[in-house]
C-alpha cells in the first residue's frame, strides 16, 4: 500500500523489546513535526516502558486493552484505525511479525492490524540470530508479498552485545522514512542515471585540480528519484556522503569514480537502459595533460601546467543513441536534465546552457547558494512550444531533499507526463531568450 497524501496521523503500535526506549523519541520527533499520534501497547511493551511516557509525550490517552471501555461503542480496534492516516509498529518483535502472517487477533494490537483500513508499517527489532532465523526471513518475505512496508532494520550494535543487522532503526531515520514513503511514485518502473559530486584531475600523486561540490544536490535527487520508485545508479565522485537511506534495498547502485574520464566511462556503460540522466556533477571542465608520476616538489620558480579540455559528458549523453533491448528505447538518448551553477547572470546562462546541450531540462542556481549547503534556491528552465521561449520555474529557497522532489515532480511531467503537484510559492513566467 502506498499514498501520496501527507501523513498527518498516525498510530503507533509498540511491541515487546527493548528498543522500545527509542520509540519514546519517536514519538517525541512525531509530535515535534506536527504530527498527531496515537500509542497502542502490547502488554510486554509495558514491560519496558510504562503507558504514562507515552502519554506525556503524544498528549493522547494510550491504548493496551482490547476490552477499553473509552469508545462508546466499545471497539477500540476498530475506532482507531478510522482517524488515522497510517499504521506504525515501531519496535516489531519477532514473536508479533509471526503473529501478523498468521492473522492472529489475541490481542488489541493484532487485533487493530487486522480491522484497519490503512497502510500498514513494521519497524523490525531483535537480535541478529532470531532476525537472520529461517521462520523470520520467510515472515518478513509474507508480510511483503501481503503490503506490509517493512522499514529497515539497521546494523550495529544490540542489547545483547552482538553486532549485525537487527536492530531498529533510528527515530531519525523512521520519521525520514515515512516521509520518503509517502512520496507520490511518478517515476515507478523507471530507470534514473545520476551523476552526482566533484571529480579529481591529477597533477601529481598528492595534487589534483578539483572544485567546491559537496554532491549532497546529486545524492538528494537519488533519494527523491528512489522514493519516486525508481531504479538509480548513482555515478559519484570523490564525497564523504552516505549511499541515501531508503526502505527498498537496492534502489540505488552507487559507483564511485575519481576523475572526469572515469565518470564518463560508468555512465557509457549503464546509459542505454536509463530512461533519464541527470547531470549534477561538478565535471572539470579541464584536466592536467600529464600526470607526474612522483610528487613535484617545490622549487621558487613558477610551476606551468598544460590543461586540455575533458569531454562534456551532458552533451555527449544528450546524442547518445541507446542499444536498448527495450523498442521505445532504443535508438534514441534518454530524457536528460543538466544543472548549472553561475557566478552571474544565472538564468540567461543557464537558459543558453540548455538550448546549446539541446536538453528537456536545464536546474540554474548560484554558486555561491549551492556549493555545500543544506539549502538552496533554483529556476528551472524548460523548453516550450515556441523555440523562441522558454520557461523558467523559479523555486523558493528550501532544504536540498525538498528542492530535488520538486525537481522531480517537474521531471515527470516533462518526461513521462506525470502529474506534478505544483509547489505554493511557484511562480512560473516566460521571458524571451
Amino acid at each position: 500500500m502506498q499514498t501520496a497524501k501527507p501523513i498527518q496521523r498516525i498510530l503507533l503500535g509498540v511491541t515487546g523489546g527493548i528498543a522500545a526506549y527509542k520509540t519514546a523519541e519517536l514519538v517525541r520527533l512525531f509530535v515535534k513535526a506536527g504530527k498527531d499520534v496515537t500509542v497502542v501497547m502490547t502488554e510486554s511493551a509495558t514491560q519496558f516502558v510504562g503507558t504514562a511516557t507515552f502519554q506525556a509525550l503524544s498528549g493522547k490517552p494510550v491504548y493496551t486493552d482490547l476490552w477499553d471501555k473509552r469508545p462508546d461503542n466499545g471497539m477500540a480496534h476498530i475506532d482507531l484505525t478510522r482517524d488515522a492516516d497510517v499504521m506504525l509498529i515501531a519496535p516489531a518483535s519477532a514473536d508479533f511479525l509471526a503473529r501478523l502472517v498468521h492473522g492472529r487477533s489475541d490481542d488489541l494490537l493484532t487485533t487493530t492490524v487486522l480491522a484497519r483500513t490503512i497502510p500498514l508499517i513494521v519497524a523490525p527489532a531483535m537480535n541478529l540470530q532470531m532476525w537472520e532465523n529461517p521462520a523470520t526471513q520467510r515472515n518478513i518475505a509474507q508480510l511483503r508479498a501481503d503490503g506490509v512496508e517493512i522499514f529497515g532494520p539497521g546494523n550495529g550494535e544490540q542489547a545483547c552485545g552482538e553486532v549485525g543487522d537487527g536492530r531498529m532503526l533510528e527515530p531519525e531515520q523512521i520519521v525520514a522514512a515515512l516521509e520518503a514513503w509517502a512520496q507520490p511514485k511518478l517515476l515507478l518502473g523507471k530507470n534514473v542515471l545520476i551523476t552526482a559530486g566533484p571529480t579529481q584531475e591529477a597533477i601529481d600523486p598528492v595534487r589534483v585540480i578539483t572544485n567546491h561540490s559537496s554532491g549532497k544536490m546529486g545524492y538528494a535527487l537519488a533519494q527523491a528519484c528512489s522514493e519516486a520508485g525508481a531504479q538509480v545508479t548513482l555515478v559519484s565522485g570523490p564525497t564523504h556522503l552516505p549511499t541515501p537511506f531508503w526502505i527498498a534495498p537496492g534502489s540505488i547502485n552507487r559507483i564511485n569514480v575519481t576523475s572526469a574520464a572515469q565518470m564518463l566511462t560508468a555512465v557509457d556503460a549503464n546509459v542505454d537502459e536509463a530512461d533519464i540522466f541527470i547531470a549534477v556533477a561538478a565535471v572539470a571542465d579541464y584536466r592536467p595533460i600529464t600526470s607526474a608520476e612522483q610528487k613535484i616538489k617545490k622549487k621558487d620558480a613558477e610551476l606551468t601546467l598544460t590543461l586540455a579540455p575533458t569531454t562534456d559528458i551532458l552533451a555527449k549523453i544528450a546524442k547518445h543513441s541507446r542499444k536498448s533491448s527495450d523498442p521505445k528505447k532504443h535508438g534514441t538518448p534518454p530524457y536528460c536534465v543538466g544543472f548549472a551553477a553561475e557566478s552571474e547572470n544565472v538564468e540567461q546562462y543557464g537558459s543558453e546552457k540548455r538550448r546549446r546541450k539541446n536538453i528537456g531540462l536545464l536546474i540554474a542556481n548560484h554558486a555561491s547558494s549551492t556549493f555545500g549547503a543544506d539549502e538552496s534556491t533554483a529556476t528551472v528552465i524548460g523548453a516550450t512550444t515556441d523555440k523562441a521561449m522558454d520557461e523558467f520555474t523559479r523555486l523558493p529557497k528550501m532544504e536540498k531533499i525538498a528542492l530535488a522532489r520538486e525537481v522531480v515532480r517537474l521531471i515527470s511531467s516533462k518526461s513521462i507526463g506525470a502529474t506534478a503537484t505544483e509547489p505554493d510559492a511557484q511562480k512560473i513566467l516566460r521571458a524571451t531568450a
